[in-house]
């Protein structure tokens, strides 16, 4: 219809001119209807064809009617769309201080750079997993091996106690093929002898590049270790001072060689990651603490390359084009934003809600794992966000003070504080009257889930053999009375009161004080604890002190100090499970008590971590032999299973529950995953996608 109107609009023109024209004369008729045909009817001349519509044929018909003699103008081109970058936008609760790898270790820097490096090794549910690597180095692969080498008077090693020490007269040392402190020998400042030393070898996948295109190699790791290493450069350097070397053996190939002696179970894990040497070589160690090149833009081989950094508001990324998996379409956002907005968690579901933030991570969620989470919950019910909650590393307990500081003298019944829980049936019988399961269900919001011994149901080490506690009044009052905690009056509101309880004077009230932090959450749990108790007659007076005051050092510390009754904080556990915090050196103690040997009695002096004083030798034995295998060796499963069996059946701390890890994304966000272990929630950075670009 439009076709059609036009051209009769054309014809009726050309009929109008053509009658005008005839009164005058034939030259001036040609010369006005050419004029007329150019400029009247030429409607479509200048348009170029669009395919859609049946535009293009509309053009075509209305162009032929043009005279032959017409001028013609060249079509302008087709204007070609700009691509609108697809944009993550991710909000952090803090600002990093700094992206040197060597300069900090902050929650919003681990964030960051899990952006421009991709690993090198992930953590994951316990476990580790190769990123760069081939593989994670194993004994049974043969890329770990333990090799005996001689020894002679002078020669560096590790001794039994895992220090560094000169091979000399009454130096306690691990012979080869012994790897626990019971077969140890003293060195007789003479003989050679034979070490076992580890040598471990990591290959990295061929053809990776830095951002910039250049080929990153083994050197670059060997770099890395140099910096790590150099007394200017901060960080822990206890693998380093034990290392004998770390050398490339071609492009793609490390090998680190330990101390003989050092028997190091996170062997697999003395891997640098790579430092681009190509482009830090001209600073020093110092300077690249501040240099703008490590600490504010550092170039990397993962998905983003750093654009600019705008302080107090935003780091912008883009897509780094050598990134070893864009075969696979990774990363699958054009450009990465780092919000920074701190910790008001309304305000940052606001942002979330108003598409200011597509992701909010830990710290930018932490309010709602509080008072807020019923608020976050609902929000995730309704499918207005998505919010991925895990149990992390951190495990809440309530520790026994089971050998006090004031007893280290000698116990002095009715004189000193009573002996409370020197039975482990007492403390077996207190966490059955303490309903773990409320915690989890009131606390966490049923999130969570009670734990048994020191490492979680997740833990590949974990063992469902140990024993478990269920809240249970009746049971736990037949084991109490068992022990002499008698409940003279049926009446659990009054204490049950000691008759013939070993090392208690009869009478002594079951009554004690529970000590925790003023978080709301501890407090939380702790009037928890105190009503469950009160049920089998245990009345428990709670006491909240300041962090500061909470977890100061002996003497004076409270906690660490050994002056409590019951003491409600917090453990972290990762692969390698932490028997140790239990065996009878970490007791902490006055470092100058010395025994009739000349031997200090508290090893680790107030810096140990066995605030309960609990002492058992059969653990310290198994713990001891689960320290020094290896992974890969049957003995380090086998140990770890039976020191936890000991732990649960000995009872020195009662385990409580798993703290919790949210991360909060918009409600079509995919490919986000929390991870127990994982020290940052964008540990699978390059897989994250929202909208159309998701599986249905």
């Amino acid at each position: 219809m439009i076709e059609s109107m036009i051209q009769e609009q054309c014809t009726s023109r050309k009929t109008k001119s053509l009658l005008i024209v005839w009164r005058f004369s034939v030259i001036l008729l040609l010369l006005l209807v050419g004029q007329f045909l150019i400029t009247g009817c030429s409607i479509f001349k200048d348009r170029p064809p669009v395919e859609q519509d049946g535009e293009a044929n509309m053009h075509e018909e209305a162009t032929q009617a043009l005279p032959t003699q017409a001028s013609p103008t060249t079509p302008a081109p087709t204007p070609t769309a700009t691509p609108v970058p697809r944009v993550l936008t991710i909000c952090l609760g803090a600002e990093p201080d700094t992206l040197y790898l060597y300069g900090g270790n902050t929650m919003a820097q681990r964030h960051v750079l899990e952006a421009i490096y991709d690993g090198p090794i992930d953590d994951r549910s316990f476990e580790h997993q190769a990123i760069i690597l081939e593989k994670i180095p194993n004994l049974a692969d043969g890329d770990a091996v333990l090799q005996a080498v001689t020894m002679s008077p002078g020669d560096e090693v590790v001794d039994v106690y895992g220090s560094v020490v000169k091979l000399d007269e009454g130096e306690w040392i691990l012979p080869s093929g012994c790897s626990m402190p019971e077969c140890a020998i003293e060195y007789d400042g003479v003989t050679e002898i034979q070490m076992d030393q580890l040598v471990v070898t990591f290959n990295l996948l061929p053809e990776l590049r830095w951002s910039d295109g250049v080929s990153l190699t083994a050197q670059d790791s060997v770099y890395s270790f140099n910096l790590a290493a150099d007394q200017q450069t901060p960080g822990l350097k206890n693998t380093i001072e034990r290392t004998v070397s770390y050398e490339a053996l071609d492009d793609t190939t490390i090998r680190w060689i330990g101390l003989p002696g050092f028997r190091d179970q996170s062997y697999h894990l003395n891997f640098w990651s790579p430092l681009p040497e190509h482009v830090w070589g001209e600073y020093s160690p110092v300077d690249l603490l501040e240099a703008e090149v490590s600490s504010r833009t550092p170039m990397g081989w993962g998905p983003y390359i750093i654009d600019e950094w705008v302080p107090g508001d935003q780091i912008s990324l883009w897509r780094n084009p050598n990134y070893h998996r864009t075969g696979d379409g990774y990363p699958f956002f054009d450009k990465l934003v780092y919000r920074f907005v701190g910790q008001d968690g309304e305000a940052n579901l606001a942002a979330l809600g108003s598409g200011e933030c597509d992701f909010l991570d830990q710290e930018a969620s932490l309010t709602l794992l509080g008072p807020e989470i019923n608020t976050t919950l609902e929000l995730d019910a309704n499918g207005e966000i998505k919010a991925d909650f895990s149990t992390g590393t951190v495990w809440e307990h309530a520790d026994f003070g089971i050998w006090p500081l004031i007893y280290d003298d000698g116990y002095i019944a009715g004189v000193e504080r009573p002996d409370l829980f020197g039975d482990a049936r007492t403390r077996q019988a207190i966490a059955m009257c303490m309903d773990r399961q409320a915690l989890v269900d009131s606390v966490m919001n049923g999130l969570s889930e009670v734990v048994d011994t020191y490492l979680p149901p997740a833990h590949p080490l974990f063992n469902p053999e140990a024993a478990s506690y269920g809240f249970d009044v009746e049971a736990a009052s037949v084991l109490l009375n068992e022990v002499g905690w008698i409940d003279q009056d049926g009446l659990p509101e009054t204490p049950r009161l000691s008759n013939g309880v070993w090392n208690v004077v009869d009478g002594t009230p079951l009554s004690f004080t529970l000590l925790t932090t003023m978080a709301v959450q501890r407090q939380q749990t702790a009037q928890i604890l105190v009503d469950s108790l009160a049920q089998c007659g245990i009345q428990v007076e709670l006491d909240a002190l300041p962090v500061e005051q909470f977890y100061a050092p002996g003497p004076e510390g409270m906690v660490f100090g050994r002056n409590f009754d019951l003491a409600h904080f917090a453990w972290f556990t990762d692969a390698r499970p932490r028997c140790e915090m239990w065996i009878t050196e970490q007791i902490p103690g006055d470092p100058n008590i010395l025994d009739e040997e000349g031997n200090a009695v508290f090893t680790f002096g107030w810096g140990g971590l066995n605030a309960t004083g609990y002492s058992n030798l059969e653990y310290d034995a198994i713990c001891h032999s689960a320290m020094g295998a290896l992974p890969g060796e049957p003995a380090y499963v086998q140990n770890h299973l039976q020191a936890q069996e000991l732990f649960a059946g000995e009872l020195p701390s009662i385990p409580l529950y798993m703290r919790l890890k949210l991360a909060v994304a918009r409600a079509d966000m995919c490919g986000f995953e929390m991870d127990p272990t994982a020290s940052s929630e964008l540990w699978n950075l390059e897989g994250f996608n929202y909208g159309d670009g998701c599986p249905e």
